[in-house]
């Protein structure tokens, strides 16, 4: 087959130009054309009011070579990259002994998982939080009630924070072997919409995503593997000069005997990080961001973005990307837009706030929202301390559950008010979507004065992209820390530990994803790493 890319055509137009375009570039006759696919369809919003829909498509032509031919020199014309996945192989010897565990079930666990009984292997998969469903009733309670499960919500579960997001599957990570297509195929035999396999910015949504976690949990079953919920991973059992993992020690008291382990614990797993600190597993101080979450109507940022097209469904509800570099030298920018979402309560322990944001399928909600957040970096803000990132993420939560009044509503701001430097004491046009509600204060008493800064010289900026943007009604709400895991773990090119053979850290807990597309791909990679292993120990 031949890829076409960069075929431009009006955001409306018939059903038939696609295929002329496909005839024109190539410069072949009707007949020559057997038949065509779309790659990829995104679009360009760079004037507004005059959005071009870009399409990547691969066709099947008579006489492909002669056609490569002419067309040897045009980068836009090329072979359709192989983008099918093949399973690794693995020994018989290397699928006896003791079983391997992925510990945590989140993206990059699953994948990992799902990898590992495909090949024959019968992972464990250990899950500190409960299955998907009851997991997400605790979520609820903490949102409509107040009450936190400290085991099981947003962070802590079957699914991992990605379940409760806008279910966004774009990343810009290196995918040279197209690993993210084996995760978007997996993702659609879950039940996914198709249109992930070629929309530029596809997504699933909430609701979607429980379904699928479900359907790939009965997968792994099927092919041999279980689950053992409501378990954290409380030590290492190692041996040997230079140490090799042995087993795990389980909070419900027993130990798992093991040789291989893949660490998926996610970002928010501290007491985790304490343990593996404890454990002297290598980790370092990573950066990280820390920031608010900002919501305008929906109508606003599809005019914005749009002008008069906005509201075209093939466009759906507009998103944005902003940074700005302050004079203080933080650079501030949009994290995580939810077009058409909401603003939720995402905190994983006692007496702190944490904000995230999720849209579902439709992403039909009045509001859009996005973290508007400045980077943090160990050398400027927590030296010295590898965990350091963690007590400086809590003191914030904790200052965010003060502000916000002590009973999980969460600390919000007009913009206005807050570009002021006054406090808010009512909000106005802009529903805050945050549940289980907000209260107007300032923000400067849960942010740090550099955060404050920047964040108030970037909003103006900000606004001379995107008309409206600092409008005085647009409401900010406290605070949105866990951007990205505050620690890498170190691993050598096999993908182990350098302290603990055997021990495989991956995704975004151990500082290697950011987001569910990338923690999916390094599940991947780490899956791979554990079948080559045990090949090799085999042998």
């Amino acid at each position: 087959m031949i890829r076409l890319t960069e075929l431009r055509l009006p955001l409306d137009h018939p059903t038939d130009a696609l295929r002329e375009a496909i005839l024109a570039r190539l410069n072949i006759e009707s007949a020559a054309l057997l038949d065509f696919t779309i790659a990829r369809r995104g679009y360009d919003a760079r004037k507004r009011g005059r959005i071009v829909l870009v399409y990547s498509v691969d066709c099947t032509i008579d006489d492909e070579a002669a056609v490569l031919a002419v067309h040897d020199n045009t980068p836009s014309v090329m072979p359709t990259p192989n983008t099918s996945y093949a399973l690794p192989a693995v020994t018989g010897d290397a699928k006896g002994g003791h079983r391997p565990v992925v510990i945590g079930a989140g993206p990059c666990g699953v994948m990992a998982a799902l990898i590992l009984a495909q090949a024959g292997l019968r992972p464990i998969v250990i899950e500190r939080g409960k299955i998907v469903r009851e997991r997400t009733v605790d979520t609820f309670a903490l949102w409509r009630r107040s009450e936190l499960t400290p085991e099981s919500n947003v962070q802590f579960g079957e699914g991992g924070a990605g379940t409760f997001s806008d279910g966004k599957l774009y990343s810009g990570v290196s995918d040279p072997r197209h690993l993210g297509r084996k995760v978007m195929e997996e993702f659609v035999k879950a039940g996914a919409p198709e249109e992930i396999l070629y929309v530029s910015k596809p997504h699933i949504g909430t609701f979607r995503l429980v379904s699928m976690v479900e359907h790939i949990r009965g997968e792994i079953e099927r092919l041999g593997g279980s689950y053992r919920f409501g378990v954290r991973v409380d030590g290492l059992v190692t041996d040997g000069t230079p140490r090799r993992l042995k087993g795990l020690i389980l909070s419900d008291g027993t130990t798992l005997e093991t040789d291989h382990a893949i660490l998926a614990v996610g970002h928010s797993a501290r007491d985790t990080f304490e343990m593996l600190r404890d454990a002297e597993v290598p980790m370092v101080p990573k950066p990280f961001s820390i920031g608010v979450r900002i919501e305008h109507p929906q109508s606003l940022i599809d005019c914005a973005r749009f002008g008069d097209q906005g509201g075209h469904p093939l466009l759906g509800a507009a998103d944005y990307k902003l940074v700005h570099h302050a004079k203080n030298g933080r650079a501030v920018y949009s994290f995580c837009m939810c077009p058409g979402g909401t603003v939720v309560a995402a905190t994983s322990e006692p007496n702190q706030v944490v904000t995230n944001g999720m849209s579902q399928y439709s992403r039909a909600e009045r509001n859009a929202n996005a973290g508007i957040v400045v980077d943090v970096s160990p050398e400027r803000d927590y030296p010295d301390d590898v965990l350091g990132g963690v007590s400086f993420q809590r003191h914030w939560e904790r200052a965010a559950f003060v502000a916000g009044g002590g009973d999980y509503k969460a600390p919000a701001q007009r913009v206005e008010d807050f570009l002021a430097g006054r406090p808010s004491t009512s909000l106005g046009d802009v529903v805050p979507s945050y549940k289980p509600g907000v209260t107007p204060t300032d923000l400067a008493l849960c942010l740090p004065d550099f955060a404050v800064e920047a964040i108030r010289e970037a909003l103006p900026a900000f606004e001379r992209k995107l008309k409206g943007f600092s409008m005085g009604d647009a409401v900010l709400t406290g605070v949105e820390t866990r951007t990205s895991s505050p620690i890498r773990m170190p691993r050598g090119a096999d993908g182990q530990s350098p302290g603990v053979a055997g021990l495989f850290p991956a995704g975004e807990g151990a500082g290697y994803a950011g987001g569910i597309l990338s923690a999916g791909i390094d599940g991947i990679r780490a899956a791979e790493w554990v079948i080559q292993a045990s090949k090799t120990e085999a042998t």
